[in-house]
């Protein structure tokens, strides 16, 4: 069984190539993934570092895990899919093939058997090639870790000669499972479909896909109903879930929906011959229009899905720090340049908060378990009663007004983290200091907020001078806000910003790990929808050349039949485009008008306009491409001709 697998992997590798070629992606990205996962598990602190400077160095090591463990998944989900679309597409085009082989004497068994081994094959020799590409795939995801500062500029990932067992598993894994649905639907081929156009008997929409679709959309449709009542977390939980049950969901219900949205698409096509012929095709072969969809619903679902979620996620973060912070401007400078703000001129109140080099251990209580865990990063020092004034936060518990002395608030970043006890242990120096807890924060939704309020008078004036400082500025009734920050710059005490630039600033921030994450997501999803569309209309590109011929011998010129040619893949592409549009408004249906009645929604619309633009480029010009070289032979050589 293995030499006839072999003998066909060999003789009809268009059908497996891009197949082949995702298999070999995904195996060099887990790959890679693993060894550079593996070289994160402990860092390298530097002697001599700071400990705020090694907890961010931590921090990052964790970020550069979660962009992994979410890359990893997202490219075997992808890598199964394109593997399963592609040999089911295969078997369609080879449906003559196996009834023959039933015809003389093949079980189902057997031709399960048969499509399971070139799996095999085909799993081999893209783990084989994934494995070499796996190398340097390590090498630029950590370049790629490195230029988010995720991770530090000496970080290198290692060998391990365990990836020799586990890229096959993985290549072989995926290629056996993408193929199981498509090898028993091959089985149920009957011996009599040999003598007849074994192309056009194939029923489409098969009852896997009925049940993976339906179930998806049904999910789906609860998914949407249950974001509507959600906070805004449950929200973005829900949007992410919805992006990737809804692209199953119309990537399976494909051949009934992309036919629906062609028929609407056919009023403008059929304003021309070439459209008009273009659009039959689309009505007729409805398997290769699904098949060149699915990638494009997949890719748009996800994509913009995801992307949108996050954006209204950052607008909300910048709409909620507006909210509780009462100030007309922010000033950035140090904290002894600070100190002048109030002798400006038109400044009502001045509300310094300045980061400080120190640390604070506090004991952490999570369900059952206790321990001690020591901050250096987070930790203000603030004006307790110019805070107050300046921050519309009520304390879950005590208050900011006994702020003073040896004290501390527990901030909005450790509101959720279980610190228990009425005192923690600082350190300021060399000097050890135990603190009063005396007010805990509400959460917030910044990633970035304070771990700890401290007052400024128990920070040496020395180390205050020093540290990065935010001024909140309140100007005086019937003052310029615009006049007051000239008139701050013009002193030379720092950056001046609106309370709404600023806030802009602190969510650009806290968005830059993120946006770096989606440029990973983005640009592997979109390699393996080109891949697979492009694999697609190249397998179709065989049963067409007859249909091609017979279309030039009826009159129309070699250009003519490419242009239709292009303008189906465009028209497919649209169809493709619109239905995943249709699941990203459904995933970001929750954030409108958003939690609280806020309108929060961010639209990626310049995202969606990249994908657009680029799928066209990419399915016209396979599209115009293969029918170019399917034509090359002249037409009375293929006309009679039967694949």
């Amino acid at each position: 069984m293995l030499r006839i697998s072999a003998s066909t992997v060999r003789d009809r590798w268009p059908l497996f190539a891009g197949a082949l070629l995702t298999v070999a992606l995904g195996v060099a990205l887990v790959q890679s993934s693993v060894l550079v996962l593996a070289s994160t598990g402990e860092p390298e602190i530097p002697p001599g570092t700071s400990g705020r400077a090694a907890e961010q160095i931590r921090e990052g090591y964790v970020g550069a895990a979660t962009l992994l463990g979410m890359a990893t998944p997202l490219a075997m989900f992808l890598a199964v899919f394109i593997v399963g679309s592609t040999f089911a597409f295969s078997v369609e085009q080879r449906r003559g093939e196996l009834a023959l082989l039933r015809m003389l004497g093949g079980s189902r068994p057997q031709l399960i058997r048969l499509l399971l081994s070139e799996a095999f094959l085909l799993g081999l020799a893209g783990s084989v090639l994934g494995i070499a590409l796996g190398v340097p795939a390590a090498w630029g995801q950590a370049r790629l870790l490195i230029g988010i500062g995720l991770l530090p500029a000496d970080f290198s990932a290692g060998w391990s000669s365990g990836v020799l067992l586990l890229s096959p598993s993985v290549g072989i894994g995926v290629a056996v499972f993408g193929v199981l649905s498509a090898s028993y639907r091959a089985a149920r081929v009957r011996p009599l479909d040999a003598l007849r156009d074994g192309s056009r008997v194939g029923r489409v929409m098969t009852t896997g896909r009925w049940l993976s679709g339906l179930s998806s959309l049904a999910l789906t449709v609860v998914l949407v109903m249950a974001g509507h009542g959600a906070d805004l977390l449950g929200a973005l939980l829900i949007a992410m879930a919805v992006s990737v049950f809804g692209s199953i969901a119309l990537g399976a219900l494909s051949p009934l929906a992309v036919p629906l949205a062609g028929a609407v698409l056919g009023t403008v096509l059929r304003g021309s011959v070439l459209g008009e012929l273009a659009q039959a095709n689309l009505r007729d072969a409805v398997r290769r229009s699904a098949s060149t969809a699915a990638p494009v619903i997949v890719l748009v679902g996800l994509l913009v899905g995801l992307s949108g979620a996050l954006n209204s996620l950052a607008r909300a973060t910048g709409a909620d720090l507006e909210r509780i912070t009462a100030a007309d401007l922010a000033v950035t400078s140090t904290g002894g340049a600070a100190a002048r703000i109030q002798t400006i001129p038109g400044v009502a109140l001045a509300s310094p908060q300045s980061r400080v080099e120190m640390s604070v251990t506090a004991r952490h209580r999570v369900e059952h378990r206790s321990y001690r865990q020591t901050h250096h990063s987070g930790i203000t020092a603030v004006d307790a009663d110019a805070y107050r004034r300046t921050h519309h936060l009520t304390p879950r518990s005590g208050s900011l007004d006994a702020l003073h002395g040896r004290t501390v608030a527990i901030g909005p970043r450790l509101a959720a983290e279980g610190v228990r006890g009425g005192t923690v242990t600082a350190r300021i120096g060399e000097h050890k200091l135990k603190l009063r807890t005396v007010a805990r924060l509400p959460e917030v939704l910044e990633n970035g907020s304070d771990s700890f309020l401290v007052p400024r008078t128990l920070i040496p004036a020395a180390m205050l001078a020093d540290a990065p400082t935010e001024t909140m500025v309140q100007v005086a009734p019937g003052t310029s806000p615009e006049a007051v920050a000239d008139r701050i710059r013009a002193a030379g005490i720092g950056e001046v910003h609106t309370l709404g630039q600023w806030a802009d600033a602190r969510v650009e921030a806290q968005q830059s790990g993120t946006m770096g994450i989606m440029a990973v997501l983005m640009g592997m999803s979109g390699l393996y929808a080109a891949i697979a569309v492009v694999n697609a209309v190249v397998i179709a590109a065989a049963e067409r050349r007859t249909e091609f011929a017979v279309a030039r011998a009826t009159g129309l010129s070699r250009g003519q039949v490419v242009r239709t040619a292009a303008i189906e893949s465009a028209a497919v592409t649209l169809i493709g485009l619109f239905l995943g549009t249709l699941v990203a408004a459904a995933a970001l249906a929750g954030f409108y008008p958003g939690p609280g009645g806020v309108r929060i929604l961010a639209v990626p619309w310049s995202l969606l306009g990249l994908l657009t633009v680029a799928s066209l480029a990419v399915t016209a010009g396979a599209g115009a491409l293969t029918a170019l070289a399917a034509t090359k032979p002249s037409p009375t050589t293929l006309v009679a001709a039967r694949e």
